[in-house]
């Protein structure tokens, strides 16, 4: 296990040994540095939100903004994960950069080797403390989706240059929306009747599938893994955007102005695609990954335009760790509910 560990680990950090020149529109100043630490900090923020969202303590009693909304919607809470997933796709854009941003068989065994790393990670911590058995074991969990997503974009982003890219994200958007209302009974947006969770009850089985809802329902299934490569999708073309040479102010305008614009999208187009974590909608991916980008803008311009950096020291660490620290909480949790420390 120690092993698996110290393999995908380097998945979170690899990319900091290149060196980014960036223009702060000061005149001939130039930031150099390894990268971008507004991109540790912001992976930081979320690995935290995502850890006090995933372990609260008590789910008879969560504090309010930390809840999940419970089906359509979109709270603080569903921020979190599709923060992760964009800001896996930023630092995916500095990692390939030695390998000229396209496949290669290094590149390829690379990738594919941290997604299984990743994925059996999650799946031992599912198993974890070895109390449930393999006919009941639970198989996808939030590690599963990162590797899965994280493998999907990867391939993609290396294969198609940034044009392409954006056409790529949004055909798949459409295309999922699409066999979401062609192949669901009914209603194809409700709990029971859409196909995400017939494709997981096909593939998966009922009793390998989360069971937090009124029915057998899979929030990080299978095909709902297709948009949640998008929000990967969207933040590596957003860190492709962050990389080039231009002036860093100038293009910090530009991707506040993207951000704001897909938020406005995706609420448009939540009005007949709900906005919906659990489905991973497409118009969720567009609000999300629009905050993602306001966000991080913001904490570009702080942190490595104003070097305002004391206040982002917790953060930036955990941002350098995020798989260990998340592993950790979640085994220090089990093993608490375990010996009946705090309540399930």
């Amino acid at each position: 296990m120690s092993i698996l560990f110290h393999q995908a680990g380097r998945w979170t950090c690899d990319c900091a040994a290149e060196k980014t020149g960036v223009s702060t529109g000061k005149g001939s100043e130039i930031i150099q540095a390894e990268r971008l630490q507004a991109l540790d900090v912001f992976r930081g923020f979320t690995i935290a939100l995502m850890i006090l969202v995933n372990t609260p303590g008590c789910w008879s009693c969560v504090y309010g903004p930390l809840r999940h909304a419970s089906w359509h919607g979109c709270t603080l809470t569903d921020l979190v994960f599709p923060f992760f997933l964009f800001i896996t796709g930023a630092a995916m854009r500095h990692s390939f950069k030695k390998y000229d941003y396209r496949l290669s068989h290094d590149v390829i065994v690379k990738v594919l080797k941290r997604v299984v790393l990743i994925f059996l990670i999650g799946l031992a911590l599912n198993f974890f403390p070895f109390q449930v058995g393999l006919d009941n074991l639970r198989i996808m969990g939030v590690l599963q989706r990162i590797a899965l997503a994280y493998g999907i974009a990867a391939f993609i982003c290396l294969g198609f240059d940034r044009q392409k890219l954006f056409f790529i994200s949004f055909l798949l958007l459409i295309s999922y929306w699409f066999i979401l209302v062609v192949f669901g009974h009914g209603n194809p947006y409700s709990l029971e009747s859409n196909v995400v969770r017939f494709v997981d009850l096909a593939v998966l089985g009922e009793k390998h599938m989360w069971h937090g809802k009124v029915v057998p329902f899979e929030p990080e299934g299978i095909l709902s893994t297709l948009p949640a490569a998008v929000s990967v999708m969207f933040g590596y073309l957003t860190g492709s955007y962050l990389q080039s040479q231009a002036d860093l102010v100038k293009n910090l305008r530009g991707m506040s102005f993207a951000g704001i614009s897909a938020i406005v999208a995706g609420m448009i187009w939540g009005q007949v695609f709900p906005i919906n974590k659990y489905l991973w909608s497409s118009s969720y991916v567009l609000y999300t990954s629009g905050w993602a980008m306001v966000i991080l803008s913001i904490c570009v311009y702080m942190i490595d335009v104003r070097g305002y950096r004391m206040w982002s020291k917790p953060f930036n660490v955990l941002g350098l760790n995020p798989l260990f620290i998340y592993v950790l909480s979640i085994v220090w949790v089990k093993i608490l509910m375990y010996y009946h420390y705090c309540p399930e």
